[in-house]
């Protein structure tokens, strides 16, 4: 008897990078690059396409997070230029880095459980 499991939920499931129909196979194969398809129940991951959707949330929050913060050391501690460049310069590679394959592995899911495709006029 074939028993259906639920899907699991997308957001956490890809922010683990996780195949987001079982939730146990792995999405990345590298870095940032997609595997060709799930190990474990064989989802087919070549239609998945985020595009530039990870880089603008990234860019998003990565700008948000460390202008604020280069607004709070200004005011509160009125340091260097050297100092600034130095902390931001850090921070934006790190979080970078930090985010854009949660964020892809996210959307991937999503456009998955939302059954989204490329947009056509009739």
């Amino acid at each position: 008897m074939d028993v259906k499991r639920p899907v699991p939920p997308p957001i956490s499931t890809g922010l683990r990078g996780r195949c987001p129909r079982c939730g146990e196979g792995h999405l990345f194969d590298g870095f940032l690059t997609f595997k060709p398809s799930c190990e474990v129940c064989g989802l087919d991951y070549e239609k998945f396409n985020s595009g530039d959707g990870p880089a603008f949330f990234v860019m998003s929050i990565v700008g948000i997070v460390v202008v604020g913060l280069a607004l709070w050391i200004e005011v509160t501690y009125e340091p260097p230029m050297w100092v600034h460049a130095l902390v931001a310069g850090t921070l934006s590679i790190g979080l970078s880095l930090l985010l854009v394959r949660p964020l892809k592995g996210m959307l991937a899911a999503l456009q998955f459980t939302n059954k989204a495709e490329q947009g056509r006029f009739r």
